[in-house]
């Protein structure tokens, strides 16, 4: 994993964000949407938080921001998980 993909993934990690590595995208990360317990990450069928909180397509803003911080970017895989990719 590239150095920027390892520390957005590494800042995420640390603040109990569902983050996890998987063969489907190699060299990159995935956030789980199905593991929304103690704080909502992200969800699919509510993407109208736009731009509340830093909200952006169903995406939390604490997500948003260390992504954008290594020029990084969630995207949706399917309802269930976002790829995160480079900008």
């Amino acid at each position: 994993m590239k150095r920027n993909y390892r520390n957005a993934y590494d800042a995420l990690e640390k603040i109990g964000c569902p983050v996890f590595e998987s063969v489907d995208c190699p060299g990159r990360f995935m956030i789980s949407a199905e593991e929304n317990y103690d704080e909502v990450w992200a969800d699919y069928y509510d993407c109208m938080h736009w731009d509340h909180d830093g909200w952006l397509f169903g995406v939390s803003g604490k997500i948003n921001k260390i992504l954008g911080k290594y020029g990084l970017f969630a995207e949706w895989q399917n309802p269930g998980c976002l790829t995160v990719c480079e900008a």
